[in-house]
């Protein structure tokens, strides 16, 4: 667990803000390491890999998804030379140099630290919440938004910022109508969002409502208990999905009693800068700007941070650097093509662990004798791309002994509703034609290797 070596950086987080952070850490030499984070504070990669379309920041003006702006982003920062493991923090000590940075696989020292831990989503805490929870009721309409069970449906929208309404805006691509709920009588988002939602015909805005609790059958919901602010009187609402954008916690655990914080719990920088109460130590992005909590104001501050953390270790003299032997290569270029049924077949290969695609499924269910792993995504879902490398080094540790399909929802939207999938990344897993077990979310390494180990 322990490592000898004291790294010159540390950066605890990503989204825009980490990933900005080591970008300029690893084009300055430092071969920053960063903790991208697992489940603690949300995703790695931040808010915006639960983002739909980014239309505001710079350099993209046809706009650009916010799980693929963070997937470049990441690229770049690995092209720069900068390590990353996708693990939780669970300790740090600021009190002593070099500092202690641990999860649960290793300890780091590092001379210093850049917090881009980011905020977590509130939920609601109604009654029957966890009953109902990833079965109706979502915190992620991009994640969640594509799956069967929303098709077609009325579907409701908590919340009156921006990102309640770009949830309601992407939620009409799959709901039949889509109910913006809000406390009072007036919304937060810019005049900009609040036009489209106001001038969508899809969405009805219900003013100086509340939800109360979830009303369904079994483990599904198909409605809302809502309470009128004004009146009291109580009604529900007929709605088979209810996704969450009620604002953010900062995620500052680690730091309480370490750092100065604010009433809230935000990190106190000083003015006009990134720097914390503790000299090394600097913190970027949402985890310290309440006010503007944008992704280039994220990034912009990551940028800050790691010029600051170059100039501190260099006045200190604590600077190691690490430079790259030769250009580092660009990394490829996204390809998302579907490929027809006739493709598919075509590639086809029975003794290949790695399949895509309905055709090669129908083929291994019928055919394969071995477990039968099925992992079910859709294409702007930022778990999913947090679960991939995780799941990809599980399945190469058993290459031939077991076979390994993945599922685009969006492309193959029958098979995701016949096996019942109510979000995404699910992973179902089947032997002789029968299914054994499901996940959702994302789980750790241990866990799927387990699993497949007990069912083999």
């Amino acid at each position: 667990m322990a490592n000898a070596t004291v790294e010159n950086l540390v950066i605890i987080g990503s989204g825009p803000a980490g990933y900005t952070a080591a970008i300029y850490a690893g084009r300055a030499n430092l071969k920053p390491f960063v903790f991208e984070g697992f489940q603690a504070g949300g995703l790695p990669g931040g808010q915006l890999m639960t983002t739909t379309e980014v239309e505001n920041f710079p350099g993209f003006p046809e706009g650009i998804m916010g799980p693929e702006l963070m997937d470049r982003m990441k690229a770049q920062a690995e092209r720069w030379g900068a390590e990353l493991v996708t693990e939780d923090v669970t300790f740090v000590d600021l009190s002593q140099r070099p500092f202690i940075v641990r999860s649960e696989e290793r300890e780091i020292k590092a001379n210093s630290i850049i917090i881009a831990t980011g905020a977590t989503a509130k939920r609601l805490g109604l009654p029957s919440e966890h009953q109902f929870w990833s079965r109706g009721i979502s915190a992620c309409a991009i994640c969640d938004g594509a799956t069967p069970i929303f098709h077609g449906a009325e579907l409701a929208v908590v919340g009156a910022g921006d990102s309640a309404a770009e949830e309601s805006i992407y939620l009409t691509k799959y709901g039949s109508r889509v109910h913006l709920l809000v406390r009072s009588d007036r919304m937060r988002a810019s005049k900009a969002m609040q036009d489209r939602v106001l001038n969508n015909p899809k969405i009805a805005v219900h003013w100086h409502t509340q939800a109360v609790d979830i009303v369904g059958e079994g483990d599904r919901m198909n409605g809302i208990k809502i309470r009128d602010t004004k009146t009291g009187e109580e009604s529900v609402l007929a709605v088979k999905g209810l996704f969450y954008a009620i604002g953010h916690t900062p995620n500052t655990s680690l730091f309480k009693g370490q750092l100065e914080l604010d009433e809230v719990g935000y990190i106190v920088t000083k003015p006009g800068s990134v720097e914390t109460s503790v000299e090394g130590v600097f913190a970027a992005g949402d985890v310290q700007d309440h006010e503007f909590r944008q992704g280039i104001t994220a990034a912009g501050s990551g940028c800050m941070a790691a010029m600051l953390a170059e100039r501190w270790l260099s006045a200190h003299g604590l600077i190691q650097e690490f430079h790259q032997t030769s250009a580092p290569e660009k990394p490829d270029s996204p390809a998302t093509a579907k490929k027809t049924e006739i493709e598919q077949a075509s590639e086809f290969d029975l003794g290949a662990t790695r399949q895509y695609g309905g055709y090669a499924l129908r083929k291994l269910f019928h055919e394969s004798d071995r477990l039968l792993v099925v992992k079910y995504v859709s294409p702007h879902c930022g778990p999913c791309h947090t679960l991939k490398p995780i799941l990809n080094k599980v399945v190469d540790e058993f290459d031939g002994k077991i076979h390994f399909v993945e599922i685009d929802i969006e492309q193959d939207p029958e098979i995701a509703e016949n096996a019942g999938v109510t979000g995404t990344p699910t992973i179902q897993f089947f032997k002789d034609k029968e299914l054994l077990t499901e996940l959702k979310g994302i789980k750790p390494k241990s866990q799927y290797r387990q699993l497949i180990e007990s069912y083999l």
